[in-house]
């Protein structure tokens, strides 16, 4: 597999938009609720919310939403301009208040996703209604990124109409009330969703399309299946079937990035055996990356044995080196060591039923080296929640691919990291990801997610296997794609050539 147009296409070559249509989308699961102080998977959020940010393709935070973010003192304080006469969909308008208001909720609630963030506020001001100040505990360079970041990473960037907030209160996420492109309609859960256009919109022109349905999906055949009858014109490819399939068909069209981070076991540091290193290292090292790829990847799996892609300026062949290599021999050995220690060299394996041949896969591999396991599927919900969210599990399959390493691996690899799910714990590290967040210097930043990539394959934090599958598949008529590599899309640009 190689990357196909990763962050969407340049709109000057698809031609002029046509409006109109409905564009129906399949989405892998029903989504929880577009609150964004509640951790939770929500890819459409993007079209009731733009980002006050927009990351570009080269990991630079961008004006989007709001018209500038600096800073007058190397970090300590920044200073957010917004754009004047933009409103949410209610008439509210998006000044400075709102977003201070929104701000806080995330600084008051300690379980939201982007809390970690905004603890970092020490202060914040309207300066006028269409300027906010924000003084930070201490000098923060990459503040602005978390203006950029993406629903499912925990963002300050989407922000809810005042109004609204003050109506539904804590029910918000099911009545959201944004300044994005499209106005939530109807919603009859475990059905579909259906979302219209905002003719408020701020950006003259657009959106294009009349609006948007969105179907749950959670079965991938299904799901892969209604692409090909035509039944819906986009889906998001969650597993690497999809995308390898998606690849070989005429009639489809795949936007695809392997990006930083990818496909990986969580290990439970919290329970045995993978609270020793030994069995984390046995599991490496028992699985057969080219058996891995033949029989789920049709041969087309992207190795994955870093943290950072093999391109990145914070990926080193140091770290490569350090990460245990399929060796079954070795593998048998450090089994036999942990247990004349008196440990028991046996684990269940949760994933999601998609992955059933993954899991059965995953048993033989382990069996070969004295490894007993017992491999447990789950519909997807319950699997991402109660599961692996809700850390039930000794190991666990997980896919999180990211362009820019900040904030995406300190919620990994972070002590508190809100995507940490396996408890993996290093002060080291904590303090090289703390250092690299508040400074502005680049070398520095460099050499420090350099460390981190070093010491966390050192310690086994999780399990590499591969990069990122997570894709955007659509119908060929599906124009004006623009994305993040974590498939989140801009919603505004998308329309239909019919």
């Amino acid at each position: 597999m190689h990357a196909v147009d990763p962050y969407g296409v340049d709109p000057a070559t698809e031609g002029e938009p046509k409006r109109g249509g409905t564009l129906l989308i399949g989405n892998d699961r029903e989504l929880v609720g577009f609150d964004p102080t509640v951790q939770s998977g929500n890819i459409i959020a993007p079209a009731v919310y733009d980002l006050l940010l927009r990351m570009s393709p080269d990991g630079e935070p961008q004006p989007y939403l709001a018209k500038s973010m600096e800073t007058p003192d190397g970090g300590r304080t920044w200073v957010m301009g917004l754009r004047a006469g933009v409103n949410f969909s209610d008439g509210t308008p998006l000044d400075a208040n709102a977003v201070i208001i929104n701000t806080q909720r995330h600084i008051d609630k300690a379980t939201s996703p982007a809390h970690v963030y905004a603890s970092e506020i020490a202060g914040m001001r309207a300066v006028d209604p269409l300027t906010v100040e924000f003084t930070l505990a201490e000098a923060y360079g990459d503040f602005p990124v978390v203006f950029a970041q993406s629903f499912n990473s925990g963002t300050l960037g989407m922000i809810i109409s005042p109004a609204a907030l003050e109506q539904w209160g804590d029910q918000i996420g099911s009545h959201p009330v944004g300044a994005g492109p499209f106005v939530l309609q109807d919603w009859v859960r475990d059905n579909r969703m259906r979302m219209v256009r905002n003719e408020s919109y701020w950006q003259d022109g657009m959106p294009y399309l009349d609006g948007i349905e969105v179907r749950p999906l959670s079965d991938t055949e299904t799901r892969y299946a209604s692409m090909q009858n035509g039944d819906v014109d986009m889906i998001y490819g969650g597993y690497n079937t999809e995308l390898v399939r998606a690849a070989a068909d005429p009639n489809l069209r795949e936007y695809y990035g392997p990006g930083n981070g990818g496909f990986f076991f969580y290990f439970n540091f919290n329970r045995p055996p993978f609270d020793d290193r030994r069995v984390r290292e046995a599991v490496i090292r028992a699985i057969d990356l080219d058996a891995l790829g033949a029989s789920q990847y049709s041969g087309q799996l992207i190795r994955a044995s870093s943290l950072f892609a093999d391109d990145s300026p914070y990926h080193t062949r140091e770290a490569a080196d350090a990460w245990p290599a399929y060796d079954p021999e070795e593998a048998k050995r450090l089994v036999a060591e942990y247990e004349a220690d008196g440990g028991q060299a046996r684990f269940t394996f949760r994933t999601s039923r998609t992955e059933i041949t993954l899991g059965e896969f995953v048993q033989a591999q382990m069996a070969a080296v004295g490894i007993e396991v017992q491999p447990e599927f789950f519909d997807l919900a319950e699997f991402t929640t109660r599961v692996v969210q809700g850390n039930d599990f000794e190991l666990a399959s997980w896919v999180n691919a990211f362009d820019y390493p900040y904030p995406a691996v300190g919620r990994l690899l972070r002590s508190d990291g809100n995507l940490n799910y396996g408890r993996y714990t290093n002060p080291e590290v904590d303090a090289l990801l703390d250092r690299a967040a508040v400074t502005t210097d680049e070398a520095q930043r460099t050499a420090d997610y350099q460390r981190v990539e070093l010491l966390a394959g050192q310690d086994i934090a999780v399990g590499w296997l591969a990069r990122s599958y997570l894709s955007t598949i659509t119908k060929p008529d599906v124009r004006g794609v623009q994305r993040y590599l974590s498939r989140d899309t801009f919603y505004a640009t998308l329309w239909l050539d019919r």
